[in-house]
């Protein structure tokens, strides 16, 4: 056999199970319901920082929301629905999953979850969007 008739594999990391272009729809959801799951609790742990600063007087907590007011806080609140709409309907493909419906469909089930998501995210945006041009 001639050297010109051997395929070489090609090294690196691209061509790896674990890079991100050889992951499946399933593992993709997997990953984004576990960051967006702890993106929520840690925003459950600073609601309660939030929350408990009124301990310390009307005053401070005047000035904390005050700060969470802001144009960049009002951006994290974006991140925040996109968390919380994603994990929420991915829950639901969970469980339609668990009941044995759209199994085979996937695919097309994780699509109408970004996409419902992400026209959440538009409608939400769309309303802050004159907060965050107004200050």
């Amino acid at each position: 056999m001639s050297v010109d008739k051997v395929q070489r594999v090609p090294r690196g990391w691209r061509n790896t199970p674990v890079h991100p272009a050889n992951l499946h729809v399933g593992t993709w959801a997997w990953i984004l319901h576990r960051i967006t799951g702890l993106a929520l609790v840690g925003y459950l742990l600073l609601h309660i920082c939030v929350i408990s600063s009124a301990l310390y007087g009307s005053g401070s907590f005047d000035v904390v929301l005050g700060v969470l007011q802001t144009p960049f806080f009002l951006v994290l609140d974006l991140g925040l629905l996109a968390a919380v709409l994603y994990h929420g309907l991915n829950g639901v493909r969970i469980l339609l999953f668990d009941i044995g419906v759209g199994v085979r469909r996937q695919k097309e089930i994780f699509a109408a979850t970004i996409v419902l998501s992400a026209a959440g995210v538009l409608w939400g945006f769309l309303r802050v969007l004159p907060e965050i041009i107004s200050r």
